[in-house]
């Protein structure tokens, strides 16, 4: 509450202890992950743009696995279809921590994360789609998804750099828009950019499914058990033309997130510490290195000016801050909700430009969307690459001029005077939740 309004809820105020250091956790795993994608779309870059660029494409062109199964796929599609499903399993149960007991978890802690998210996707499909038909060019329209997603990764890593004393409370909002992005762009991938739809497989995938939650809620622990569920699951998924990662996600919704008496952790704290290093050091980086080898080559500066190009940068540039921002300020007014006496708005519009990064599920929506359209696939990801690098710039001014006032609440927030590892502001009950005295 508000020290001069006490009916009037402060918004991106300081985390509960809990919570904070859940969050804490989390962007620790993310921010690692960060810096090995990135060196994975580098590495990915130089090699398609150098006289080797044929290995390049000829290895994520070749196919392994069973035909029988309809797994005989290229190396790409394994990282698409297969590797990302992980990274879906762990959106999945972040989302689930959210829903239960995180930020999401009550109407009025979710309302401002949530609206921002879901404005910070419409606006940018919106203003893609609005571009492309300027340009004339209506069959780039089924790319409007592809500005939709905010990669957490790569946010971080840009933090790590530029802003790694940004208050926790951002840190959470961003997190949390970009879990809710993932949910949206997941969504988005399975109703609209999937193909061949199969009944059959998909009435036993919802099947192995409900299996899964039932087992949870006996309380089965076994791997023996889990892990050929969860490998049935993704392979009917695949086989019922919906894009395998929709499995991930779905198994992580349906993962306890709440730990029972005398239980250490829950079964997703446990899925999460175990798995989360494995995404971030492996199936997000190959993932990357495998979708963000664009040949530009012979194309030249050119295609920096295509429709869809464009459109993309326009989105993830332009249309995320405005959906993000303008959505928080949405909430505040219509909530009557007061923003953290130690924020300013300037703080919100640098996440909501870090929400301009889009990288990982813009890659694979681009693929997804151009499928059978090259030289659009070729411009999609262009743009979610040069888009990506505006906003991390941006964002990076944005973060340095406000470094000094960040220190300070940093200095707030993790003194630890008595070294028991936990912030003395946590342990002063005459504090308010923004670190000001209450009103007496």
């Amino acid at each position: 509450m508000s020290a001069g309004n006490p009916e009037r809820p402060v918004v991106l105020d300081r985390l509960p202890l809990s919570e904070r250091l859940w969050v804490l956790g989390a962007l620790r795993q993310e921010a690692v992950g960060g810096a090995l994608l990135l060196g994975a779309a580098i590495l990915a870059l130089v090699w398609a743009n150098s006289p080797w660029s044929a290995a390049y494409h000829e290895l994520g062109a070749i196919k392994v696995g069973p035909a029988a199964l309809q797994l005989h796929l290229t190396l790409s599609e394994w990282a698409a279809d297969g590797l990302l499903a992980v990274f879906f399993f762990i959106a999945g149960l972040e989302l689930k921590h959210e829903l239960a007991v995180g930020s999401l978890s009550k109407p009025a802690q979710a309302a401002l994360p949530a609206v921002a998210a879901v404005c910070g996707m419409v606006v940018p499909a919106g203003l893609y789609a609005l571009t492309v038909l300027g340009f004339g060019d209506r069959e780039a329209l089924v790319g409007w998804g592809i500005p939709m997603a905010t990669d957490i990764a790569f946010a971080l890593a840009v933090l790590a750099v530029v802003g790694s004393r940004l208050p926790v409370a951002l840190r959470a909002f961003l997190l949390t828009l970009a879990v809710v992005d993932d949910l949206g762009a997941i969504l988005v991938i399975a109703v609209f950019y999937s193909h061949g739809f199969s009944l059959t497989p998909f009435l036993a995938s919802i099947a192995c499914l409900a299996a899964y939650a039932v087992l949870q809620r006996l309380r089965v622990t076994s791997w023996l058990v889990y892990v050929p569920l969860a490998l049935a699951t993704w392979t009917l998924v695949h086989a019922s033309g919906i894009h395998a990662t929709i499995a991930g996600i779905s198994l992580g919704l349906l993962t306890r997130v709440v730990p029972d008496a005398g239980e250490a952790r829950s079964p997703a704290d446990r899925l999460g510490l175990r798995l989360s290093p494995l995404s971030a050091a492996l199936c997000v980086p190959l993932f990357a290195f495998f979708s963000a080898g664009v040949t530009l080559t012979g194309v030249g500066a050119s295609v920096l000016t295509e429709p869809v190009t464009v459109a993309v940068i326009v989105g993830l540039v332009i249309g995320k801050p405005i959906g993000i921002y303008g959505g928080s300020r949405l909430v505040v007014r219509f909530t009557r909700a007061t923003l953290s006496p130690s924020l300013l708005w300037n703080d919100v519009l640098t996440v909501a430009m870090l929400g301009g990064i889009g990288f990982t599920v813009s890659l694979l929506i681009s693929e997804l969307a151009f499928q059978v359209a090259p030289g659009l696939e070729l411009s999609a990801k262009t743009g979610v690459l040069a888009a990506s690098v505006v906003s991390a710039a941006v964002a990076s001014v944005l973060l340095l001029r406000r470094n000094r006032a960040y220190r300070a609440l940093a200095d707030i927030e993790d003194a630890d005077a008595d070294q028991d590892g936990i912030p003395d502001v946590y342990q002063q009950p005459d504090q308010g939740a923004g670190g000001a005295p209450r009103s007496q």
